[in-house]
């Protein structure tokens, strides 16, 4: 592969050598496109959610997420999707703003700045001493032109989209998921039809029925989670090419973290069910995207999403098609970024073994190139 700038030239068995070139070997690795984390939380790292929102500054999460943003890339990660910074309001705009101008090391990033949630809903501080006042880890809007008032804020700071909470809190009775929806469809719908305006789209948290049922007539981008789906919400979702970002990862981590033997049950059964859905989800072609949701555990560690989608019924070409292709698409950087091939910014990884046979070897990346230039070698 020929590298000139933040592009490739040429990429195939064999490719010109100019005079004076760098030459880089990487003995007996697998060179394939940067990976691509789909839904990720910069501002948040292992512990207590509630309380390091409350707890630290937004100057202090700045710091944080910027350690957290070169540790996705050092982990190959090289384009990220950044769904809210969790009461840190538009402080992602800095980060993305400084990694774009390669003052910091970190990955292409699309943000979505705070998130947009009800009152008492997903996000807010439901659980404190109302007296104190605690603020939500989102921002209120809770009818239509609230809505669209904090489209328009999030956007004036920097969003590259906007993520709202339609679906919590959750539980599994029976074997079936109940959740309460938070917007109805036509809310969600000038939600889209808001952001549509300017270019840019509706990616929301929805775990299950009726809430993603209302997401996927609206026609938003992506619902994330996505933990058990109708047949009509599938269906549609399959006819509009919305993007099911399933977020294993997070689920699994809460069930080896849980505060009591009790959670822990409750949290493997969560867990449990949605890997029984993925099958399910897939026969009915709802089109997959590749995100961890990254954050509540350690940042750098999200390959194992891709371990967890394998295990869940994916054949190992499809989780790679998932993260690279529909992660580009999802991105809005489709024929930029996902692939090895002339004109494409130069975002590469390599792999020991083939991840085609072994997925698990993307959670040993030996070499990080993005933009062209070398992170990690």
């Amino acid at each position: 592969m020929l590298v000139q700038g933040e592009r490739i030239v040429e990429a195939g068995a064999a490719v010109k050598h100019p005079p004076g070139a760098d030459t880089i070997d990487l003995g007996d690795t697998t060179l394939m496109p940067g990976l691509i984390d789909a839904h990720i939380h910069l501002f948040l790292h292992p512990g207590a959610e509630d309380l390091q929102t409350v707890e630290e500054s937004v100057p202090q999460r700045t710091i944080t997420a910027l350690f957290a943003a070169r540790d996705d890339l050092m982990a190959g990660f090289t384009a990220e999707r950044d769904m809210g910074t969790e009461g840190a309001g538009s402080a992602d705009t800095a980060v993305r703003n400084a990694i774009d101008q390669g003052l910091v090391p970190g990955p292409r990033l699309r943000i979505s700045g705070n998130a947009i949630d009800i009152l008492g809903g997903h996000e807010d501080a439901i659980y404190y001493n109302p007296a104190q006042h605690v603020l939500s880890n989102a921002t209120y809007a809770n009818n239509t032109n609230e809505i669209v008032e904090a489209i328009r804020g999030q956007i004036k700071e920097g969003a590259d989209f906007i993520k709202m909470y339609e679906t919590g809190p959750d539980s599994v009775q029976n074997g079936k998921l109940h959740t309460p929806y938070q917007y109805t469809e036509a809310e969600l719908a000038a939600a889209v039809q808001e952001t549509a305006r300017v270019g840019k789209h509706v990616a929301v948290h929805a775990t299950g029925e009726p809430g993603a049922l209302y997401a996927a007539q609206a026609g938003v981008v992506s619902i994330d989670h996505a933990v058990q789906l109708s047949d009509e919400t599938m269906r549609l979702m399959r006819e509009k090419q919305i993007f099911a970002v399933p977020t294993l990862t997070i689920f699994e981590y809460f069930a080896q973290h849980a505060a009591s033997p009790a959670a822990a049950a409750r949290e493997r059964a969560f867990f449990d069910l949605h890997v029984q859905e993925i099958p399910k989800q897939l026969a009915a072609g709802v089109p997959m995207a590749i995100g961890s949701d990254v954050g509540p555990f350690p940042h750098g560690t999200q390959a194992r999403e891709l371990v967890l989608m394998v295990q869940a019924g994916m054949k190992p070409l499809a989780a790679l098609q998932a993260d690279l292709l529909n992660g580009a698409k999802l991105l809005g950087w489709d024929g930029q970024i996902g692939a090895l091939k002339a004109g494409y910014f130069a975002d590469v990884i390599a792999v020991p073994g083939d991840p085609l046979k072994d997925v698990s070897v993307l959670q040993n990346v030996r070499f990080v190139m993005k933009n062209g230039v070398v992170y990690k070698k």
